[in-house]
């Protein structure tokens, strides 16, 4: 744990916080007795990231419309984004995962990461409050931005919607069409469906890495 915390640039209090936003559902599945997932973390560091984006943002951008500023955030804490930070991080090392999540590669699993990122941002709210957080997210997410660099453009459901709004045509509409899989191990289908009709498909472990691919398979379809 102190090593994690070195990386992370923050000492917690209570360790335990950390210890739950490092457990992902197929570990605690396996212990449901004595360990907790990170599951709720995850949805609190969602709201606290997108808070102290917003309120990045405001800032930066005093002239830059409310569509603008919406389709920036997206960029910004989209799944491929906190991707990337995870694996920065080296999170696949510290991760508690169930022996099949293991077998099957959860350690490389942009979801399984992209979320613990989330979960992390959490324990330090919890622990130490908006600063500390807001201060990983600025040095750790949001760095590029305050360098004046945009983030790069790995959002394809952002860039699918300015495709097809720059063509005149209404936004594409998202529905999770399939599951498989045990609990702990699902698999979702997203379809996609465009102005003219058309529709795409994508898979993914969660419902946004399945939204993604459909927005990516779409954009393919568009370019041929």
């Amino acid at each position: 744990m102190e090593q994690l915390e070195k990386r992370l640039g923050y000492t917690f209090s209570d360790r335990s916080y950390l210890e739950t936003a490092l457990n992902h559902s197929s570990y605690a599945n396996e212990q449901p007795q004595t360990r907790q997932s990170n599951e709720r973390l995850e949805f609190l560091g969602d709201a606290v990231l997108g808070f102290c984006a917003a309120k990045t943002l405001f800032r930066l951008f005093p002239d830059m419309p409310e569509g603008g500023l919406t389709r920036l955030r997206a960029e910004l804490v989209c799944e491929a984004s906190l991707h990337q930070v995870a694996l920065s991080l080296e999170l696949g090392s510290y991760i508690h995962l169930g022996k099949n999540e293991e077998c099957n590669g959860g350690r490389e699993r942009t979801s399984i990461l992209a979320d613990c990122v989330e979960a992390i941002i959490a324990a330090i709210f919890l622990d130490g409050g908006l600063g500390p957080a807001e201060r990983f997210i600025a040095e750790r997410i949001l760095k590029d931005l305050r360098a004046g660099r945009r983030p790069a453009r790995t959002d394809y459901k952002t860039q699918l919607q300015e495709l097809l709004q720059r063509a005149g045509g209404a936004a594409p509409v998202y529905s999770i069409v399939g599951e498989t899989g045990p609990d702990h191990d699902k698999t979702f289908t997203a379809c996609v469906l465009l102005h003219d009709g058309a529709t795409a498909s994508g898979e993914g472990k969660s419902k946004k890495e399945a939204e993604q691919a459909a927005a990516r398979a779409a954009l393919a379809l568009l370019d041929n």
